[in-house]
């Protein structure tokens, strides 16, 4: 099933997305977000393939969010697809973007994967089996850097602005970047290049693949706000992870002093 999906999802980019790379007309949703012929083509793309893997319905990125929503109260199983995370990036041709996919059993992913079609970075992540990049296995650093010597990935613009205030005036880590596709960040955490990463509010194509792919390496994830991740309103969760469970510790430590109850982080 795991080859079987890599193969899907790479044919599907060389013959989608690639050929359209900085060359595609592009137009915006209601929400202001964008949209291009290239994520409508690749999501019909895997819509027509992934059942032949799974037999059960998908659910997209660029679906009606009424569609959506149908489809996750209707169905235990589905394929959730990003058909391209980080439409801005593809559209200005900055070379960060990435398919996601994830396949969903009772609202959690057994089975996910990544692909940054430019780098030729295939992520991947099966419930209980580890987790992958381009064959190599990913695991959590043995002697993790502390977090005033990490790189973090952290998304301003969604966050409390006291807390962004916070994280600009006096941050906690080494350095920060945003690159605006937040799929590809949290395959970075579970590959160490990021240490840490926090999110003020990701839909469920945002995580659903990655925050598999982070805990079959052996990183840490939670939410924000101290509820349990994988409960509540699965449209809009915030993010706070670590590639290893003590400098997420650390990293939660800091991030207490602006919120409380903190949840129990998932580790393998």
């Amino acid at each position: 099933m795991r080859s079987a999906l890599i193969q899907v999802i790479q044919q599907v980019a060389q013959e989608q997305i690639l050929p359209r790379y900085q060359k595609v007309r592009h137009d915006r949703k209601a929400d202001g977000s964008l949209f291009t012929e290239a994520d409508l083509a690749t999501q019909e793309a895997l819509a027509g393939i992934l059942p032949t893997l799974v037999d059960c319905p998908l659910l997209g990125e660029e679906m009606s969010s009424a569609a959506q929503k149908k489809l996750w109260q209707e169905h235990d199983t589905l394929w959730c697809v990003d058909p391209i995370d980080g439409t801005s990036n593809f559209v200005q041709g900055i070379p960060y973007f990435a398919v996601s996919v994830a396949l969903l059993r009772r609202g959690k992913p057994v089975l996910g994967a990544v692909y940054d079609p430019l780098a030729r970075e295939m992520f991947v992540a099966e419930a209980g089996q580890g987790a992958w990049m381009n064959d190599l296995p990913l695991s959590a650093p043995r002697t993790p850097a502390t977090l005033a010597q990490t790189m973090a990935a952290v998304d301003l613009k969604r966050l409390p602005p006291h807390l962004s205030r916070a994280l600009a005036c006096h941050p906690p880590y080494a350095s920060q970047r945003n690159f605006g596709a937040c799929t590809l960040e949290w395959c970075h955490v579970a590959a160490g290049r990021f240490g840490v990463s926090l999110h003020g509010g990701q839909k469920l194509w945002d995580y659903a693949a990655g925050a598999l792919i982070l805990e079959e390496a052996g990183g840490v994830y939670a939410s924000l706000e101290g509820t349990p991740f994988w409960s509540g309103d699965p449209w809009t969760r915030s993010v706070v992870a670590a590639c290893h469970p003590a400098l997420f510790t650390q990293w939660q430590d800091w991030l207490h002093r602006f919120f409380t109850a903190p949840e129990t982080p998932r580790t393998t």
